[in-house]
């Protein structure tokens, strides 16, 4: 099949590290792939409830540098933070002048992979992982340029949170930026990573982040999708958990056209891995959550709640699968899916997955559908409180339940006001 989009003819020439044998063979034997498998289809299980056919059409041609210049400040939009460190980039390219990592401290290399695929290649040779059978991903490895590198050395404690903010930008056509992060953890180590996505106008933003979490490391990890209503967010999330690793993991989406979010994370023995997130959507927005968790060890742990509002003609999916290996035993896995349905022209489409090859095990999944229930409607009107704003109590309660699962109080109460904003603005009808 044809490349449908001209994504791969657009970025040539303006690749960093290009005559770098190891690194040229990767990008060649991807793009070779991504040309034969093309944009995935409804027709591919993984992708059935989520098609791609506007992305095709719009007519994406790469984001050139030099539009950062036109950015002198972070936008509103993203996470309030009070006190972070800051990796900024504008079209998945590194922005210095916005970005605050000179005061890390030792142990700690924050930079741009671009610069170290300029002038250090040699030691990113084998970090790049494996993306067959997701060909979004495997596009991103054809044009793999620039994004975060975070590596932490062993038995580092970050005190501050990284505040990883990408903001995307178009003021002519469509354009498409393909950025790649990684985030490496040392043994013992532990480190709060915060990514906001925030940005107006018609883009595509197809990002890559590859997090390695190694033994008796904690990796606290935050997303905001805060986009706008013209923006396609494609972003793959491949983690890799040692023995004895922790990853706690939350996305909030509220934003852009199209929305996927998938989390692909395997388990090494007594690890403990969290992904928990909720997605407010409005409009014709379509935002997706795909979760794979495979349990490759024994005596592991995984807990999912994601939480789902959906208003006009707005649509959901949440596709969670469990994956328990022979010789898996003591694993203890479960997953829980709720959509709350404030229109009669949303659609939710759930397929939650357990798959289990080892009998000594504690597994669930559970997915519920429903409208607000009228009885504590009724409570709060009968004390005065007006119909739209007793509806926002109601949300902000529901999708509050699974903010709480997140384990870090300054992006907790971030992500809340961002939701609190979300349903203020509903409230006015300014959506």
């Amino acid at each position: 099949m044809a490349n449908p989009v001209p994504f791969l003819e657009d970025f040539e020439g303006i690749l960093p590290g290009s005559g770098t044998g190891w690194l040229d063979r990767l990008r060649a034997d991807a793009q070779k792939t991504y040309q034969i498998s093309g944009l995935p289809t409804p027709r591919t299980e993984a992708w059935k409830y989520t098609n791609l056919r506007q992305l095709a059409r719009a007519g994406f041609v790469a984001a050139r540098a030099g539009c950062s210049a036109e950015i002198s400040a972070l936008p509103e939009g993203c996470a309030a933070l009070t006190d972070a460190y800051i990796a900024a980039f504008v079209n998945g390219c590194f922005v210095p002048s916005l970005s605050s990592l000179d005061d890390l401290p030792e142990g700690v290399e924050a930079v741009s992979l671009a610069a170290k695929l300029n002038t250090d290649a040699a030691s990113l040779e084998g970090r790049f992982g494996d993306t067959d059978g997701l060909p979004l991903a495997t596009l991103n490895t054809g044009l793999i340029s620039d994004g975060l590198y975070l590596r932490l050395h062993d038995g580092v404690v970050l005190e501050k949170p990284i505040h990883l903010v990408s903001i995307g930008h178009s003021d002519g056509g469509p354009v498409s930026f393909h950025a790649r992060h990684l985030i490496a953890m040392g043994a013992g180590t532990v480190a709060t990573v915060v990514e906001s996505h925030i940005g107006e106008g018609t883009y595509f933003s197809n990002g890559v982040l590859e997090i390695s979490v190694n033994g008796g490391a904690v990796l606290n990890h935050y997303k905001l999708q805060n986009e706008g209503s013209e923006v396609f967010h494609v972003a793959t999330n491949l983690v890799r958990l040692a023995d004895g690793a922790v990853y706690d993991n939350f996305v909030l989406q509220v934003g852009a056209k199209l929305a996927r979010n998938e989390i692909r994370a395997v388990l090494g023995e007594r690890v403990e891995c969290r992904l928990n997130g909720a997605y407010l959507a409005c409009g014709e927005q379509h935002i997706d959550n795909t979760t794979f968790i495979d349990h490759a060890a024994p005596n592991s742990s995984s807990r999912e709640v994601y939480k789902g509002v959906l208003d006009e003609s707005a649509r959901g999916v949440f596709q969670g699968k469990i994956l328990v290996r022979q010789g898996s035993q003591k694993t203890d896995g479960h997953q829980l899916n709720k959509t709350l349905l404030l229109s009669p022209g949303t659609e939710i489409d759930t397929k939650p997955e357990l798959e289990i090859y080892a009998d000594d095990v504690k597994c669930s999944h559970g997915a519920t559908t429903g409208e607000l229930e009228e009885e504590p409607l009724f409570y709060l009107r009968a004390r005065g409180i007006d119909p739209e704003r007793a509806r926002a109590m109601l949300v902000a309660a529901f999708v509050g339940e699974a903010l709480d699962e997140m384990q870090v109080e300054g992006p907790r109460v971030a992500f809340r006001a961002l939701v609190d904003d979300w349903l203020a603005r509903r409230s006015k009808g300014q959506e």
